[in-house]
């Protein structure tokens, strides 16, 4: 049997909602957990989106425009939308996005040369920031060749293979409930949602439907719909008081009225299993960005490490990036605010 996954509003007695499809956070998870692995590096930024050329059928060096003679070309014209990325208007798609693109790169050259006739490439400022971003552009080049050496075929399955051996059994059940809504701190309301709930068991031990009960009786909205079907959980995705009843029944049991913060349930367990573990393919994305951020992370480090980096007195003290307590005094040579 393959069960409906259960969603966050079909169940008001969860503690917590599913993350995703629930199993993606667990392998995620223990991957993370992989021995030796780092941290992301602060400094290494994740591989970008590769975005697709909107005009594939074009060679790259297709002349689109020219500015004052110089071309721009198709490969240009990707490339920008590459780097543009998720500044561009979604509702711009296909020709109408190339047409924006191609309109932002022409105002970019005219721009450029009209700057290069005013010398503005040669001011000292100007080198700094080329400079800084050549560096960058080197150092995502560097990443990114990390990030493709490090997404093999037997990265991938080694690293899913060692998530899984640190995976525990846990046990997962099946179960409907009935629920009769009522504040906690209303005890009339409380009273009257238990009877109501003794009444359901009642009429269940005298071997009534439970699912078609509880589409006439829950006053979980959801529930109505497919008989307080909650599909499969664990432990700790329910409120405790449900979760301990559930947890103790065998599948057929029908449980006496349970009280929680949401009111009063009776709950029906169908099925325990232990929970399967999620497949490679349905992991495979958490993973490549799991081996990806460590690639990145381990190549900053070690190029760093192999570097001879010689700070000098002028430069800030670790201690100079932490700001003091709140309330702490400052030093007396500290200067003053101006009045």
């Amino acid at each position: 049997m393959t069960p409906t996954r259960p969603h966050a509003a079909k169940a008001p007695i969860r503690a917590r909602a599913l993350m995703g499809a629930g199993a993606l956070a667990l392998i995620l998870g223990a991957a993370l957990l992989l021995p030796g692995a780092p941290a992301q590096a602060q400094t290494a930024p994740a591989a970008p989106a590769q975005a697709a050329p909107a005009t594939p059928a074009q060679p790259d060096d297709t002349v689109l425009a020219t500015v004052n003679g110089t071309p721009i070309t198709r490969a240009d014209v990707n490339a920008a939308a590459v780097e543009l990325g998720p500044n561009l208007p979604p509702q711009i798609q296909g020709p109408a996005r190339d047409e924006y693109v191609l309109g932002f790169l022409i105002d970019l050259t005219a721009m450029a040369q009209a700057a290069e006739a005013q010398k503005l490439d040669e001011t000292a400022d100007f080198k700094r920031q080329l400079d800084f971003i050549k560096k960058r552009v080197l150092m995502q080049a560097a990443l990114e060749q990390a990030a493709k050496a490090a997404l093999t075929d037997a990265a991938l399955k080694q690293t899913y293979e060692e998530a899984l051996k640190q995976q525990k059994p846990e046990e997962e059940v099946h179960a409907r409930h009935i629920l009769f809504r009522a504040d906690p701190n209303d005890k009339a309301a409380s009273e009257a949602a238990e009877k109501k709930a003794k009444d359901v068991e009642a009429r269940l031990k005298k071997g009534e439907d439970f699912a078609k009960l509880a589409g006439e009786l829950t006053e979980d909205p959801s529930g109505k719909k497919d008989g307080g079907d909650l599909g499969f959980f664990t432990k700790d995705q329910m409120v405790p008081e449900f979760a301990e009843k559930a947890f103790s029944m065998k599948p057929g049991d029908v449980s006496d009225p349970v009280k929680t913060q949401f009111g009063w349930h009776v709950i029906k367990v169908e099925e325990k299993r232990e929970k399967p573990l999620p497949t490679f393919d349905e992991v495979r994305p958490q993973i490549e960005q799991y081996l990806v951020q460590k690639a990145q992370a381990e190549t900053v480090q070690k190029t760093r490490d192999a570097a001879k980096v010689e700070k000098t007195a002028a430069a800030p003290k670790p201690a100079d990036l932490v700001a003091p307590p709140a309330g702490t005094p400052a030093p007396a040579d500290a200067p003053k605010p101006a009045q």
